[in-house]
């Protein structure tokens, strides 16, 4: 499916399922994501992490509204708490075989996104494992110097700062001599394009979210 539809059809259901209280369609929802990230060949051990991973919020919000509540309602509150794993699960499924770069791409393209909001998600994306090395580098400077610079640091950050500064401009700098211009008209490299078929996946996964949303319970 294409990347854009993907995302947006992600974002869709989460709306609407944070709408309309059903625990049975948060459930088939969940069902439907656990087995399409099988068929994308998601690894058993990824496939634990992301279940376990929201396991504290969802037992904090049940425990919020069924033990901590004057008037608990079974219910009620494994609808809310089984959101998170519509959350979790279906952020998965966009993400499990969509790269950031095909998904600004594909908002460029499809969506006529401004190339400066797609270069720049692209370019901050990017600059984020520069920035780890250049942390690394910076707490290693400082141990050899007999100053140990710990997570919480302002020292760290500061120099964090400049370095990103500095990064920022040497990128612009790139971009430009790579022929970048603001509004410039620019060609397609990698040309993703809208199916059929990703209309009528949309149209049908929506089509079933909210028949199960208005029937089920």
């Amino acid at each position: 499916m294409n990347p854009s539809f993907k995302f947006i059809l992600a974002l869709i259901i989460s709306i609407e399922i944070s709408i309309k209280v059903s625990l049975t369609t948060n459930l088939l929802i969940i069902l439907f994501c656990i087995g399409y990230l099988l068929v994308h060949h998601t690894t058993i051990k990824k496939l634990l992490t992301l279940l376990l991973a929201p396991l504290i919020a969802a037992i904090t919000v049940f425990a919020t509204l069924y033990w901590f509540t004057t008037q608990p309602n079974l219910n009620n509150a494994l609808s809310l708490s089984s959101r998170i794993y519509v959350y979790t699960l279906s952020i998965a499924c966009v993400s499990c075989n969509t790269s950031a770069e095909s998904l600004a791409r594909s908002f460029e393209q499809n969506f006529k996104l401004p190339s400066k909001f797609a270069y720049g998600v692209l370019a901050a994306l990017n600059i984020i494992p520069l920035m780890k090395h250049a942390v690394k580098q910076i707490r290693t400077a400082g141990m050899m110097r007999g100053v140990y610079l710990s997570f919480w640091s302002p020292v760290l950050y500061f120099k964090a700062i400049l370095v990103a500064l500095n990064s920022a401009d040497n990128l612009a700098q790139g971009m430009e001599s790579h022929g970048y211009r603001e509004g410039g008209q620019r060609s397609i490299i990698v040309p993703i394009t809208v199916k059929r078929g990703d209309w009528l996946w949309s149209i049908l996964l929506l089509c079933l979210t909210n028949l199960f949303l208005f029937t089920l319970k």
